[in-house]
């Protein structure tokens, strides 16, 4: 079998067991034996694991999840050095290295931050390490959290333009209703990457101890499908089934990836950026973007939401509010406040710029990334 890269992300109620919010020892055993038998099969493994606050809980004695931000990053921080003692533990009874990578959103904000994960993770790699990654919940705060670690991993499979992203859960796939609330639910094998944002089932919100649900689940195979990932949703008990996916049997429910034509740099933009604001924009506006490859001028915003400086991200939307891409603006929501609906020459009278060089473009297009154009 060819050698491919792998991202596969475990959650917390894959790895505690519900009722105390304990370790799952022997769930934890057979991940680990499956993530060795693919690094020996000459695949990379990337391993995303949640699990800090959870672990942090039952070493603490807390019976439940802590709601208050400093509480629930100090328990983080106590969590997470006993779970990877744990990984570590494990992974070194079958010889196999592993690095703890511990990210927030901040670190994929920045262009050159972004590319130094990526650096730092392809030389894990080629060392034939596992990178085992979770977010800092200890540092992190509310407005630049990933929210949740389906999120996180999709961003890392596309970071690393991996081939795989397998989400590891307690369900065994997809269906269109909880099938434990509705036993006639349908299971969904396969979806083609053409339906995947119109793909409506019932999700439900995780665990106690978890932050996940299907919807994020969805939302981070739409990242992943966008950036050329194929992901697969499988059952967390059941880690063996991952190299049966790879074999090609039909277990899980899969998700296909659009072509891998977007590079990398526009994957950052629409994905590693966080917008701090909106730019609504006429229809002439929106198809000169979607359909035309063009650049955003004043003369197509119709309105401003938010406050963001320039060189910030900003979602671009239709007249409704449907963010239909993202991009680097070149001007701070102040000033184009004051040159929506203009013509791009009468940027410096109206920004009191005469005589001086001003960009014409709000958003350049090599800025712009479209997220999905199966809805354009």
């Amino acid at each position: 079998m060819q050698s491919q890269t792998i991202v596969i992300k475990i959650g917390t109620s894959s790895l505690t067991k519900p009722e105390s919010g304990d370790l799952h020892l022997s769930a934890i055993a057979k991940l680990v034996e499956a993530v060795v038998y693919l690094q020996r099969q000459g695949h990379r493994v990337v391993l995303v694991s949640s699990g800090a606050v959870g672990v942090g809980c039952a070493r603490l004695g807390l019976t439940e999840r802590p709601r208050q931000i400093a509480m629930k990053q100090a328990i983080a921080a106590v969590g997470q050095s006993r779970l990877m003692r744990i990984y570590d533990d494990f992974f070194a009874a079958l010889h196999q290295p592993v690095a703890q990578v511990l990210l927030t959103r901040a670190n994929l904000i920045q262009r050159q931050h972004y590319i130094n994960v990526n650096a730092t993770f392809q030389e894990l790699l080629s060392l034939g390490v596992v990178p085992i990654v979770n977010e800092n919940d200890t540092v992190a705060v509310d407005e630049l959290k990933f929210g949740d670690n389906d999120t996180l991993s999709a961003l890392v499979a596309s970071l690393l333009e991996a081939n795989w992203l397998f989400l590891l859960t307690d369900v065994d796939r997809l269906y269109s209703a909880d099938p434990r609330q509705h036993p006639d639910a349908k299971p969904i094998v396969t979806v083609p990457h053409d339906r995947l944002t119109t793909l409506d089932v019932e999700a439900g919100v995780g665990s106690q101890w978890g932050t996940g649900g299907m919807v994020t689940k969805l939302t981070a195979a739409r990242i992943a499908s966008a950036a050329g990932v194929r992901t697969a949703i499988t059952k967390g008990d059941a880690p063996e089934r991952i190299w049966q996916i790879l074999r090609g049997e039909p277990l899980g429910t899969q998700f296909e990836p659009q072509p891998r034509t977007v590079n990398a740099r526009k994957r950052w933009i629409a994905y590693g950026m966080v917008p701090m604001g909106k730019l609504l924009l006429d229809d002439g506006a929106v198809k000169a973007l979607a359909k035309l490859g063009r650049s955003l001028l004043p003369a197509g915003i119709v309105a401003v939401e938010g406050e963001f400086d320039a060189q910030e991200a900003v979602s671009l939307c239709d007249r409704t509010g449907k963010e239909f891409a993202r991009g680097i603006t070149n001007y701070g929501s102040t000033e184009i406040r004051k040159i929506l609906g203009c013509k791009s020459e009468d940027i410096p009278r109206l920004l009191g710029l005469e005589g001086e060089v001003t960009e014409a473009n709000v958003v350049h297009r090599d800025n712009l990334a479209i997220l999905d154009r199966q809805e354009l």
